[in-house]
């Protein structure tokens, strides 16, 4: 079950103390505090994922090699248009 982040909601309308709960979710959110009955609403958070390839490398995971092993096609500006580096997309991608 994911975890909510949640703020109270103060009388002038700005966020109050922030708490999280564990909700299910298919469940409604909160529209008051459990414990004090006090207003609340979700609050938007960075969503957290492991990186799967462990400590995070741009130079290495950003690498040829790997971008045409995740199947994309790299494309660098050239004098007639866009060209084809590596990858299975077509070779020239003319300027618009």
């Amino acid at each position: 079950m994911p975890t909510y982040v949640y703020a109270t909601v103060l009388p002038d309308g700005s966020e109050g103390e922030r708490f999280e709960v564990l909700q299910g979710i298919n469940e409604a959110p909160l529209a008051v505090h459990p414990e004090s009955g006090e207003p609340v609403r979700r609050v938007l958070t960075a969503a957290f994922a492991p990186r799967p390839w462990g400590k995070y490398d741009k130079k290495t995971q950003l690498s040829d090699r790997n971008i045409e092993k995740m199947g994309f096609t790299k494309y660098v500006r050239g004098k007639n248009g866009y060209e084809k580096t590596m990858g299975d997309g077509p070779d020239l991608k003319p300027r618009d």
